[in-house]
């Protein structure tokens, strides 16, 4: 869900751009951005993916179960594009449009900002919250209010 979804209930076409961003790097990693653990660090997927793009090491993101199977340079791309779709501010994220155009060639792609529900907390951070604090649990009750427009 698109951060100024998820925090004002803004939507506009920029906020399907964002899912898609997601969809692009789950499918790359084989796994949901919900509930992606690593065991090295408490990062979302997304978050994860930013890491790894900023140190060079997108390719670490792929799904060990493609092997050797990939295209290198079009996972790479896919990666970026999907970073380039989840960054925080919509007027950051392209176009459908464009994000149809940069899949589909092999031109430069500008650079990724910073994602938004970038999720940056070390495993230590979590062991030192959850040993203060004592247990916790998910509380997986959600409730919508319905307004008219």
């Amino acid at each position: 869900m698109a951060p100024e979804y998820a925090g004002d209930g803004i939507f506009s076409i920029k906020t399907d751009v964002y899912s898609f961003g997601v969809i692009v790097l789950e499918i790359v990693c084989g796994e949901k951005n919900r509930g992606f653990v690593h065991k090295e660090h408490c990062n979302n997927l997304i978050g994860y993916a930013w890491g790894l793009h900023n140190e060079g090491r997108s390719l670490q993101l792929v799904a060990k179960c493609l092997g050797e199977s990939i295209n290198v340079s079009q996972v790479q791309r896919s990666i970026h594009v999907g970073l380039l779709c989840v960054q925080r501010h919509p007027e950051d994220r392209p176009t459908m449009a464009s994000v149809i155009l940069m899949l589909g060639n092999d031109g430069p792609l500008p650079s990724p900002k910073e994602p938004g529900f970038y999720v940056g907390k070390t495993k230590q951070d979590t062991a030192h919250s959850s040993s203060s604090y004592g247990t916790s649990s998910n509380n997986e009750l959600s409730i919508s209010m319905l307004n008219g427009r």
